[in-house]
């Protein structure tokens, strides 16, 4: 059976981009077609200056909100990162395969460490070889594919390099994964800032529906949302990025194709308040569910430790022949 892997990292809020992006078709399709492992990615929240407190409270919720979504703990296993020792392990392999150029290469670690630097803050080692953690995450599991963003692409390239490396240097130890997209609203663009990703580490509001935000909150933050010149509703995500982004996000909700929505408006208010109102019935369901986990606090944690408790298992074996395959002298049973 195909197995999936995919995560989200604990750095802030989930939004309606990951939401429309990953999590929907992880519950939808991806956990009833193959057997799905869902991790909260929290080791990699430490890549950059942050309160362990919130790292914390945002791990437990975005836990709460996956199963909000639809993820079922009998047809999926959804656990926490630093619950599984097999990442931590597996990654020091893997940065004995990895080269400094090809850390130094990844578009993330540019983008990331300029901002670190441009605040005056110093680039932990960690944000250069997290990328290898995130391999170790994808191959422990014999993992077949990988549900991403463009974004993740090269991430995914990566992992696929050093485990073919790996395989050709000590013998066949990972199954090499590919990266699958869904083809519709991959990428939910920031309501403000159009040509930019609605990313959950934004702390600036006005551009990001959040999973939790209120419907009034929803509905001012996309009757704000920016267009682009001109009058006519016209799908064309090069030219008109404000636009485009309001149909993707419209044609997400409905199941429809955002070419064709624009062709039945003729105003950018009436897409606005359309796609609000679908925004607001798509979430209402999902916010509805995470209060009734949040009241039952101890179900959440009894999935993450079975979940934690199935992932180990799974991933325990291929990390321990990767231990032996690279020339590791086994434990005495003593």
């Amino acid at each position: 059976m195909t197995r999936i892997f995919s995560g989200v990292k604990p750095t802030g809020h989930l939004t309606l981009g990951n939401y429309l992006g990953a999590v929907r078709r992880w519950a939808d399709v991806d956990q009833h077609r193959a057997e799905a492992l869902f991790c909260i990615v929290d080791l990699h929240a430490l890549t950059v200056d942050h309160d362990p407190g919130r790292v914390r409270r945002l791990s437990r919720q975005a836990a709460t909100l996956l199963l909000a979504s639809g993820l079922d703990p009998e047809l999926c296993t959804v656990f926490v990162q630093s619950h599984v020792d097999e990442h931590a392990r597996l990654s020091y392999l893997l940065e004995c395969v990895a080269t400094d150029g090809e850390m130094r290469r990844m578009i993330q670690y540019k983008e990331k460490a300029a901002l670190e630097r441009k605040r005056g803050g110093s680039v932990r080692l960690s944000l250069l070889t997290y990328p290898v953690l995130m391999a170790a995450d994808i191959l422990a599991y014999g993992t077949d594919e990988v549900p991403v963003g463009d974004d993740q692409t090269q991430h995914v390239e990566l992992t696929r390099d050093l485990a073919v490396r790996f395989n050709q240097r000590y013998g066949h130890t990972f199954v090499v994964p590919r990266a699958t997209r869904p083809e519709v609203a991959a990428r939910v663009m920031n309501l403000q800032e159009p040509t930019s990703k609605m990313g959950k580490s934004d702390d600036v509001g006005p551009g990001v529906v959040y999973l939790l935000d209120e419907p009034d909150t929803v509905r001012k933050k996309i009757m704000r949302a920016v267009t682009d010149s001109g009058q006519d509703v016209a799908y064309d995500p090069e030219e008109r990025p404000g636009v485009s982004n309001l149909l993707e996000i419209l044609a997400a909700c409905e199941g429809s194709d955002p070419a064709g929505l624009s062709e039945t408006y003729s105003s950018y208010g009436a897409l606005k308040k359309d796609t609000a109102d679908a925004v607001v019935e798509l979430l209402r369901p999902v916010q509805d569910r995470h209060k009734q986990l949040c009241a039952d606090p101890s179900y959440v944690e009894g999935v993450l430790r079975e979940g934690a408790r199935r992932a180990r298992a799974m991933a325990r074996p291929t990390v321990d022949s990767a231990y032996e395959a690279i020339g590791l002298l086994a434990p005495s049973d003593g």
